[in-house]
């Protein structure tokens, strides 16, 4: 800022200062506000001396006198004059009502311009609509508002129309843009967000794949470099870990438990203090992450832009003949690639020019996206927002069922439409342009919504509480952990079964408890366990007879006894050596016979009973007490 003593210096060389020179040059034209010329130029006056010249990129003054006496002209042939006005049924911008008189008047922001221009112009007009309330296009061209302009029907088409490039050659825009519409999607309010829900929101499906691929291939690489480290250094106090302990280790320290591993060499310590430290890492952020999605997430919406619905091949509606059919039916629009979903029913153009319908029948009952351009979209949701307002007044999910995408699906420069070769744009144009820039059209088109945003994405005002959603992936891990183990344990079933039936047919072809070597075996512990599961004629050998109507074998005793007066009992005695056979064999009527063999390092007599089965009689004497003792007690 100037001090005081500046200003006065100031003054003081202004003071030396030549006079203001406020004559204008010699030859300069001056026009006023209208237009019209202040000064008078001579007739021979030349280009050179109006300060013009043949290359500069301006008019000339020729062209300046003609398009004023043009435009002077054009207003006095439209003053009086009645006029034929074509619009679309598109609330709020362009709509019609007709009186009981049969007479079709105009509303909407269209008609508010229309009616500032008649009062600039002096002129009246009829409202007419088309048959169909399209707009038209080559292939769809009949009953449309485009053939009404195309062929003189109207002096003009009072609707906000975008400019399409297939109908510039039916028709001439406007060469003021009135706005740039904006075809926004509107769908019913997700219950979660689209960022994720639950256990698995806070990081990326990038980031989930990462950490399974490390933890499925950590535990082999430690196990590896251990192996590697021992051979290379030859040590024999650090024993190498087997692979199942690595990996356990490893998933351990991902859920923040302990390992009864304790390694001694300073490399293997710092593997494990690596992997450690990457868990603390990770957790942390899991942790911190979680928290700030489960307090502070910001609510997403699944279908925000043109590529969600092209991905996820979802369903959406719109209106029949509007900017947006036209942008998808037309190759070289940009929304030409979701052609092919009108060929596969994903796209629906309704013909209901009625929104509320719209949003109800398509976009409540059925689940679709409904587009429609911003300012309808607004009135839309507004006026729904105040009739469920008054249904539940402090519910705002009640209030707000939809929500609106924020990113546009389509953007196209919107017009008035002339029939080619009039001049009606050149007259009425230079009054859209002032009334564009100075906001009013804006203003217009939102003059019924209020200041704040209606339904938005993320209902601040409700709290955020935990739902039975976010802890749905708990109960998943729960049900695939079960599930899992039950897969484990049937096929345990089934190898103990297939291993039993292995053991037992080699038993059978091989003898009892010898192998095909001739080396004896003792049964394993599942063909001893599967032995419970059979029943009857096929008991196998060693199962309990206690509770069985089953016959003994011969008394211990009796086996090498020689005592007489028991013509009925059985005797042991030794064969003939000429039979062949080595051993014992059973006397008596019956032709029992009995081996003797080796069995496991003890002495056993081999006796077949009544029911065909086998049985072994040990010889030792404290074997013997103990066998008699089980089939007598």
């Amino acid at each position: 800022m100037a001090t005081g003593i500046e200003l006065i210096l100031a003054a003081a060389l202004c003071l030396t200062c030549p006079p203001l020179n406020e004559t204008l040059p010699e030859g300069l034209i001056q026009l006023n506000p209208d237009g019209s010329l202040v000064t008078e130029m001579p007739i021979d006056l030349g280009l050179e001396d109006a300060g013009l010249d043949e290359e500069a990129p301006m008019e000339t003054l020729e062209v300046l006198r003609n398009k004023k006496e043009k435009l002077r002209n054009m207003k006095e042939w439209i003053n009086g004059k009645h006029l034929k006005i074509a619009t679309l049924e598109d609330y709020p911008l362009s709509y019609t009502e007709v009186l009981e008189n049969g007479t079709r008047i105009g509303h909407g922001v269209s008609f508010q311009i229309i009616e500032f221009l008649q009062k600039k112009f002096n002129f009246t007009f009829d409202v007419v609509v088309p048959q169909d309330n399209i707009i038209g296009s080559t292939m769809d061209l009949d009953r449309s508002l485009i053939e009404m302009v195309n062929n003189s029907d109207v002096d003009m088409a009072a609707a906000f129309i975008p400019s399409l490039s297939e109908q510039r050659s039916f028709v001439f825009y406007s060469t003021t843009i009135l706005d740039e519409g904006e075809w926004i999607m509107v769908m019913r309010r997700p219950r979660e967000s689209a960022s994720g829900s639950g256990l698995l929101a806070p990081f990326d499906f990038r980031v989930w794949i990462l950490i399974f691929v490390s933890l499925v291939a950590v535990g082999p690489i430690i196990y590896v470099l251990i192996i590697i480290r021992n051979r290379l250094t030859g040590d024999s106090v650090q024993h190498p870990y087997s692979l199942g302990h690595c990996a356990w280790f490893v998933y351990g320290a991902l859920m923040k438990q302990g390992s009864t591993l304790s390694p001694i060499a300073d490399s293997t310590r710092l593997l494990f203090a690596t992997w450690w430290i990457f868990i603390t890492i990770l957790t942390s952020f899991y942790t911190a992450n979680l928290t700030a999605f489960l307090t502070l997430s910001k609510f997403t919406l699944p279908y925000n832009t043109v590529n969600d619905i092209l991905t996820k091949n979802k369903h959406f509606v719109s209106l029949r003949g509007g900017g947006v059919e036209y942008a998808i039916r037309t190759t070289n629009e940009s929304l030409s690639m979701l052609n092919h979903m009108i060929h596969n029913n994903y796209a629906v153009f309704t013909d209901a020019s009625n929104d509320s319908y719209n949003l109800q029948n398509y976009v409540e009952r059925n689940g679709y996206v409904f587009v429609r351009d911003r300012p309808a979209i607004n009135i839309m949701l507004y006026r729904d927002y105040l009739y469920r307002k008054s249904l539940s007044f402090n519910d705002e999910k009640v209030h707000c069922p939809f929500a609106m995408a924020k990113d546009p699906f389509l953007k196209k420069k919107r017009t008035f439409a002339y029939p080619i070769g009039s001049n009606l744009s050149e007259l009425f144009d230079p009054e859209l342009l002032n009334l564009v820039e100075s906001g009013i059209i804006k203003h217009l088109s939102a003059r019924e919504l209020p200041s704040a945003e209606i339904c938005p994405q993320d209902l601040g005002s409700t709290e955020r509480q935990l739902r039975n959603g976010d802890l749905m992936m708990t109960y998943y891990i729960m049900l695939t952990g079960f599930a899992t183990a039950l897969a484990v344990f049937t096929t345990e079933l089934l190898f103990r079964y297939i291993n039993g039936r292995h053991e037992a047919n080699q038993w059978a072809r091989h003898g009892i408890g010898r192998t095909t070597n001739g080396q004896s075996v003792r049964p394993s512990r599942w063909l001893r366990g599967l032995r419970r599961f059979n029943s009857g004629d096929k008991q196998l050998l060693g199962t309990s007879t206690h509770g069985q109507n089953v016959t003994p074998p011969p008394p211990y005793q009796s086996i090498f006894s020689q005592g007489h007066g028991h013509g009925g009992e059985q005797r042991w005695h030794r064969p003939a050596v000429a039979n062949g056979q080595h051993g014992l064999i059973l006397g008596g009527d019956q032709n029992l016979g009995g081996v003797r063999r080796l069995i496991n390092g003890r002495d056993y007599i081999v006796f077949r009973n009544s029911n065909g089965q086998s049985q072994l009689v040990p010889v030792r004497s404290p074997s013997a007490a103990l066998f008699q003792y089980t089939y007598t007690e």
